[in-house]
């Protein structure tokens, strides 16, 4: 592994590889990369494909409400390609990365006329990811129970309906670790719980949802509001003279307060500066007391506000750097404030986003077509150093997704870091534009049933929230290992074979860990085409087994999507009292029901730790199984079947 670093204002070429070229003009130059390659990865959260290869690329934070395509809410400075070759330009500025026959990476000056530094690395995937991370920061390793189930809806907006939320999950015996708490505030501070009884004692609920082993996330957006025409908030209306007054704001150019463009969201808003020490201490003074009755984290949702060139922060950026650099200090600041024991679940981001987690897709329709693009996206954003990453289960806005599509994305959401469901209510922000049907947009698995008059739905979905919470000890391992390495959880095949050609445009399968995962992501589908690399593969449902380098037709019916376990490698499982896969476990991460190993392959070794300091090694071969237990006192149970 190597890497070579440059400073663009200096380096007149770039000696050292003799096919990077280096051309300046007045306000930008260009990197000109003269190499043979089939493909490239990376460059943040890309909703159109993985790979790169043919496209050109804007690193542009920007928001666009469902069918993202080329647009992306994270994207980042950084690519690989299959030849061993990666990027990263250490800029906050806006750039075009052409993936061409040549690869051309235009940089603009940033705002005080200076180019940023370059890395060029030469190495296998995996070790390009680690390098890249080991300069923008490792990712930061989140609670056990943020990789539990997750609940959501935007309609949820008092205390009663969180009540009846509780009492369905336990009606059903649904796990959940998280509760996402969007319409709670009084929509004009977003820190001040509504005032018009919705919520009688927000303390007494927070600790209710804790004994029950549930979270809650409260929703969260960087703007000091413009309130709609003809209504006024005392509170509001003295935040936004306070902010006026002392500059806390990001400014025009002539010092008065930047506001959010017409036709964008908020539009007519200030927003914080949180380059600011003292916009960061009010901000977060007026949020202390949510954190102080237990609040566990915030659903960081937007940050994508920058549209003006010209305006200017405390630190001295202006709006060429802001478009990209806003969202990244807008997380960074809540990141500190809550501390290592809660979590954050943002839209936007940039380079080094994998520094504070976790991260959400952002906003989708109800569609198949979006739920193609929500696995490109996944996979590609985990290529780019980031890790922790979910999406809202079948879309969160529109028309109520059909059976069909909801429990696929139901199976997918399994085996991805983040398993959240979320719903845009009647009558919300979108309502208009994309309406709902049958009188609730709610995507609770027992609305779900409820409208299409499907009472087995219910049990369907409950097996696949429970196995999310028998995977939890395994997801949770694998989580700890992407913190100490960089290497994504959802891994594009290419991390693991880099010499096999026909993973490179595969974009349809990922490996999670050593599991392969094969979503069904059309309609009216049970079997598709499934590539198995080099080497033994067990289907995970069946116990068959198959030879890698090969394509198979896999038909795993309508409740399951074909996933094969990796020869050689092991799965921790948290299981019932039938050692079953889908048993219910509840909502503990503290203890195991039955902490059992699932080993593939007729050899293999699996190291497993946790967070409650037990960490065992399995080793295999030839059906003797070796066991030792390197911390903790556990016990534990190898399983032949699952």
């Amino acid at each position: 592994m190597k890497t070579y670093k440059y400073n663009l204002n200096n380096a007149l070429n770039i000696d050292d590889l003799d096919y990077v070229y280096l051309e300046k003009e007045n306000d930008k130059c260009t990197i000109t990369i003269d190499t043979d390659y089939q493909a490239a990865y990376g460059m943040g959260e890309r909703f159109n494909q993985i790979n790169q290869k043919g496209l050109t690329v804007q690193s542009h934070v920007y928001e666009k409400f469902c069918n993202q395509g080329e647009i992306s809410y994270c994207p980042i400075p950084f690519f690989f390609t299959n030849t061993g070759l990666g990027v990263y330009v250490d800029s906050w500025v806006i750039m075009e990365f052409d993936f061409d026959d040549k690869i051309k990476i235009t940089i603009p000056k940033d705002s005080l006329g200076e180019f940023p530094e370059i890395y060029i690395f030469r190495g296998e995937p995996k070790d390009i990811i680690r390098e890249y991370v080991g300069l923008t920061g490792k990712p930061f390793m989140t609670p056990k129970w943020s990789f539990g189930p997750w609940i959501s809806a935007n309609r949820w907006n008092t205390g009663e309906l969180v009540e009846e939320q509780i009492d369905l999950l336990e009606k059903h015996k649904f796990p959940a670790n998280v509760m996402v708490l969007e319409a709670w505030s009084d929509e004009a501070t977003f820190y001040r719980w509504n005032e018009n009884g919705e919520w009688k004692n927000p303390k007494e609920m927070i600790d209710k949802l804790h004994d029950k082993g549930i979270k809650l996330l409260l929703w969260q957006c960087p703007v000091i509001k413009k309130m709609e025409e003809g209504r006024f908030h005392k509170v509001n209306e003295e935040d936004w003279e306070h902010v006026k007054q002392k500059g806390l704001c990001i400014k025009n150019a002539d010092g008065s307060p930047y506001t959010i463009p017409k036709r964008r969201w908020f539009s007519g808003s200030m927003i914080p500066d949180f380059t600011n020490e003292e916009t960061i201490k009010w901000w977060f003074e007026k949020r202390q007391h949510l954190l102080d009755i237990g609040v566990d984290g915030f659903k960081t949702d937007g940050g994508e506000f920058v549209y003006d060139d010209d305006i200017k922060a405390h630190n001295g950026m202006t709006g060429i750097e802001l478009k990209n650099a806003y969202a990244s200090s807008y997380v960074q600041a809540y990141h500190d404030f809550i501390g290592k024991d809660r979590v954050l679940f943002s839209r936007a981001g940039y380079k080094g986003q994998q520094n504070f987690p976790m991260q959400w897709a952002g906003d989708q329709q109800s569609t198949w077509d979006e739920l193609r693009h929500i696995i490109l996206a996944g996979i590609s954003l985990g290529m780019s150093g980031v890790p922790y990453w979910g999406f809202d289960i079948a879309g969160f806005a529109g028309e109520l997704p059909s059976v069909e599509l909801y429990e696929r994305s139901t199976q997918l959401a399994v085996f991805t870091p983040v398993m959240q469901w979320h719903s845009e209510p009647i009558g919300g922000q979108f309502s208009e534009i994309l309406p709902g049907i049958k009188g609730t947009n709610d995507r609770s698995p027992w609305n779900m049933a409820l409208c299409y008059q499907d009472e087995d739905l219910i049990d369907r979905l409950r097996y696949h929230h429970n196995l999310r919470t028998n995977l939890l000890p395994y997801i949770y391992d694998q989580a700890k290992k992407s913190s100490e390495t960089g290497i994504p959880m959802m891994k594009h095949l290419v991390l693991e074979y880099p010499e096999d050609e026909l993973v490179y445009n595969i974009e349809d399968s990922f490996m999670f860990g050593d599991i392969l995962v094969a979503p069904i992501i059309f309609e009216g589908k049970t079997d598709r085409e499934v590539y198995l690399p080099d080497g033994m593969w067990t289907n995970l449902w069946t116990g068959e087994t198959f030879t890698g380098n090969k394509k198979y037709q896999i038909d795993s019916g309508k409740e399951r999507i074909p996933v094969f376990l990796r020869s050689g490698g092991g799965i921790a499982l948290n299981l019932g009292e039938d050692k079953e896969l889908g048993s219910y476990v509840g909502n503990g991460t503290e203890e195991y029901n039955n902490l059992c190993f699932y080993l593939a392959g007729d050899e293999g070794e699996y190291c497993f730790s946790d967070d409650l300091g037990n960490k065992i090694l399995i080793t295999w071969k030839d059906g003797i199984n070796k066991t030792q237990v390197l911390s903790g006192n556990i016990q534990f149970d190898i399983i032949d079947n699952i």
